[in-house]
């Protein structure tokens, strides 16, 4: 768990608030967090205030064994009790929601799906790492992050920001509307960054709206989400240690390369008391487009994107003297395309030009269906001990279309040289996937503030759309498995008035990842363990000064023995590339007054290894990021955020492909101010 310090908020105030701390992802509605039976991280809006993030990689480096590297502009991996994954089986580990919505549908995922969600404005964002339970379903494999936007009630009146920093940074936001008493209200944010690489700016903007009202006999909330990313982007840089070099650190070798990228969110949530039950329903329609040029494959081919989608998220809640049963069923369709079309001649050997031609390389189109029905059930066995247990049952269904002709062939039908063209589009088909996901948990009331919790979980996700349908390689059919993983963890968590800790240990077994074998094929069959530590502190020292911590040691290991696609060759027991085993961060409060406060933030990340055989490997780094704000008025305040302040030659991100060191070079020292203009300040959400 972590907790910061507003702007001028008295921290013995702060400390207390973290006893009622209350979460909703687990089960869909509040449940104060000392109750959840397995590990949860909230950041709320003092850790918001405090951070004001850029890039959704500084917010969570405050949850322990949470990794998310930067990547160009708006661009990210995720790494959650895992590695940092690419490649076939990489995308689709991570359920993203939004007011416990997901963003996407199950098997059209977007590995820089973050990039689409307004958390720079968000009341709260909850991230429970490791597999989900019954009340989500796909892609809630290692790890789930709920992004929560204010409702009316629940933000400031009128609030407005300018921020100026390095690299041309740019940013404006607002908080509407005037009156605090309106049910409307809305988070505008547009940003426009230079870029610290030779043209790799980016221009984004993003707006949240809500409104609420009396429907049926129950309170109704509506939301609009919309996104638009206009994107240059940089890629690797190659040579070992190049990330340090400041002739090469800042140069852009794909300068023709971009992004853009748009999504709309339209949905509601509807809740009343029917009988005995608490009712909520979620109903919505999503939509998103993207276009990014392919700069990291030969002859960089364009991609075109985008989905369409429906459903409705429902549940039940009935609570007796000592249970609590949650009933559900969700629905889900969509409605994918996606296009991969190659405008110049590849570049490059004789059988590279051959395999990678010019023209349209895939073609089609998925109708996507999802039922999915769960049920899971509190029970308290005696006044210390509750236990849990949950079922869900989900369905998915995938109809391709392909629109081009099937086969790997050129798009006029000639054959490629070298046995083929690479790329393969197989002929229409449908896939359907079946699963059941069971968990099991426990928590036991040492004390009325410390709670020791087990769970028992297992998660999975689906094939992706496109592991079964952008082939290679000559592969005519991708008969893959849905991907599962099992876990059991125990922890131990304490809520105190000046004191926090949570801590916990795990092991997990997933089995069935997609992987590509020695000939180019997406098959089922990876296995991988995943072991670790994680604790979290949050100490009000004294009445000015705080520390908070967060840390995690972890194993990441294959668990399979094969000679795969470019002759990689996997064995048991070796470490999983680009899965460092220590991540963590230090961060030191003081509040010098009411009107001003400073925090000083450590952060490090281990070395791990770049290639799957282990032999080469990056450093790992630590930096420090320095942040003070002052109340200059009753209505206005100023903040000062310096970024990497040691000027650290950092890497975000590291890789050894192609018989060479390729790196994303990290930003140096950057400074930033922004002047914040607010109607009412220091009231909690």
């Amino acid at each position: 768990m972590s907790l910061s310090i507003c702007l001028a908020m008295p921290a013995t105030v702060a400390a207390t608030e973290s006893i009622d701390e209350i979460v909703v992802t687990s089960q869909r509605r509040a449940q104060a967090i000392v109750d959840h039976a397995g590990n949860i991280t909230r950041l709320g809006k003092m850790d918001l205030g405090q951070v004001r993030h850029q890039h959704i990689h500084e917010l969570l480096t405050r949850v322990p064994g949470v990794w998310i590297g930067r990547g160009s502009g708006q661009e990210h991996l995720t790494a959650i009790r895992s590695p940092v994954l690419t490649g076939a089986g990489s995308c689709g580990a991570f359920l993203f929601l939004e007011d416990g919505i997901p963003i996407r549908p199950a098997g059209f995922c977007n590995a820089n799906a973050l990039f689409e969600i307004n958390s720079e404005q968000a009341r709260s964002i909850e991230v429970i790492r490791g597999p989900g339970n019954a009340l989500y379903g796909s892609n809630a494999l290692h790890g789930t992050i709920n992004v929560l936007m204010p409702a009316p009630e629940q933000r400031s009146a009128l609030s407005l920001g300018v921020e100026a920093g390095a690299n041309e940074f740019l940013r404006l936001r607002a908080e509407l509307p005037f009156n605090r008493d309106s049910s409307f209200m809305a988070a505008i944010l547009y940003t426009d960054d230079g870029g610290f690489r030779e043209e790799s700016g980016y221009r984004q903007t993003k707006a949240h709206f809500k409104h609420a009202s009396e429907i049926f006999g129950g309170e109704f909330v509506a939301a609009l989400s919309i996104s638009d990313l206009d994107q240059e982007t940089a890629g690797f840089i190659p040579g070992e240690d190049s990330y340090k070099d400041p002739a090469l650190n800042r140069q852009n070798l794909n300068p023709e390369a971009f992004r853009d990228a748009t999504s709309q969110r339209l949905s509601g949530q509807w809740n009343a008391d029917i009988g005995p039950a608490a009712v909520d329903v979620r109903p919505y329609i999503r939509h998103s487009e993207m276009q990014f040029l392919q700069h990291f494959l030969p002859g960089q081919p364009l991609e075109e994107n985008g989905h369409t989608s429906a459903g409705v998220m429902s549940t039940a809640t009935l609570i007796s003297e000592k249970s609590a049963t949650i009933f559900g069923f969700d629905f889900e369709w969509s409605d994918v395309f996606l296009r991969e079309t190659q405008f110049g001649p590849t570049e490059g050997s004789a059988f590279l030009q051959e395999t990678r031609p010019q023209g349209k390389h895939y073609d089609y189109d998925v109708l996507g269906l999802a039922i999915a029905a769960y049920v899971q059930a509190d029970y308290d066995i005696t006044e210390r001990l509750t236990v849990a247990a949950g079922l869900r049952l989900e369905y998915l269904q995938y109809q391709y279309d392909n629109r081009m002709l099937d086969g790997n062939t050129r798009d006029d039908g000639t054959v490629c040289g070298f046995g083929g063209c690479l790329y393969t589009r197989p002929a229409d088909r449908n896939d359907s996937f079946s699963n059941v996901v069971p968990k099991l948990s426990a928590n036991f009331a040492i004390l009325p503030s410390t709670r020791l919790y087990a769970t028992l979980a297992r998660g999975f996700r689906a094939p992706q759309m496109t592991e079964l349908y952008r082939l290679q390689s000559g592969q005519q059919v991708a008969d893959l498995d849905s991907e599962q993983i099992d876990s059991f963890e125990i922890g131990l968590r304490f809520v105190g008035t000046l004191f926090d800790f949570d801590a916990s240990a795990y092991t997990m077994k997933k089995a069935d990842s997609v992987i590509r074998d020695a000939n180019g094929f997406n098959v089922s069959g990876a296995q991988t363990r995943h072991d670790g530590i994680e604790a979290a502190l949050n100490w009000q020292v004294t009445e000015r000064w705080r520390l908070a911590i967060d840390a995690g040691y972890a194993r990441h290991r294959y668990d399979f023995d094969l000679i795969a696609a470019r002759g990689e060759n996997f064995v048991t027991g070796r470490d999983v590339d680009t899965a460092p085993r220590w991540l963590g961060s230090a961060e030191v409060f003081f509040d010098a007054s009411e009107r001003f406060n400073v925090s000083a933030q450590w952060t490090a990340i281990g070395d791990y290894y770049l290639d799957a055989e282990n032999r080469f490997d990056y450093p790992g780094h630590q930096i420090v990021n320095v942040r003070a704000y002052l109340n200059l008025s009753p209505a206005f305040d100023v903040g000062l955020r310096i970024n990497n302040i040691g000027d650290e030659d950092i890497a975000d991100r590291a890789d050894y492909a192609f018989g060479n060191y390729r790196y994303f070079p990290g930003r140096g020292r950057e400074l930033f101010i922004e002047l914040r203009y607010s109607a009412t300040r220091n009231e909690s959400l």
